[in-house]
């Protein structure tokens, strides 16, 4: 699926809960179904800077070129908002993420709906993400 069908679902998903309440548990829930991170990836070089919560992020290359990121953090709410950008951007190559237009953030008024703290923390997990994809790109692989 490309970035953009993988937006237009998590939309969808979004839009059938009119509480943010709920919206909240979404969140938390797919917090919950991400893999926990080995002992040996929550490092100080994998921790995110200008988040209040702990959140670790590592980038990996497929044999494909394709960037596929794993995270954990120790809060819920930002482990599920860290579960969203993976599920947006992994998988896709650096020349598509560094082009990618995150209108889901948007869309489903996640931004408006965080506190101040976290909607730092959502913007510094997105430019780590980019980070890597920069990276990669100029490596000359995940193009």
């Amino acid at each position: 699926m490309s970035i953009n069908e993988i937006q237009d679902q998590i939309i969808a998903d979004f839009s059938e809960f009119d509480d943010w309440m709920d919206r909240y548990q979404l969140l938390i829930d797919l917090g919950s179904e991400q893999e926990p991170l080995p002992e040996k990836d929550k490092n100080e070089s994998n921790l995110i800077d200008g988040c209040q919560s702990r959140v670790w992020l590592v980038c990996d290359r497929q044999e494909d070129g394709a960037l596929t990121f794993r995270a954990e953090s120790d809060a819920l709410i930002v482990k599920g908002i860290v579960t969203l950008l993976i599920k947006v951007l992994s998988g896709h190559t650096a020349q598509e993420i560094l082009d990618a237009d995150l209108y889901f953030i948007k869309e489903i008024g996640l931004a408006e709906h965080l506190s101040p703290t976290r909607s730092n923390g959502l913007l510094a997990m997105l430019k780590q993400m980019r980070l890597y994809a920069m990276a990669y790109k100029e490596l000359g692989v995940g193009n």
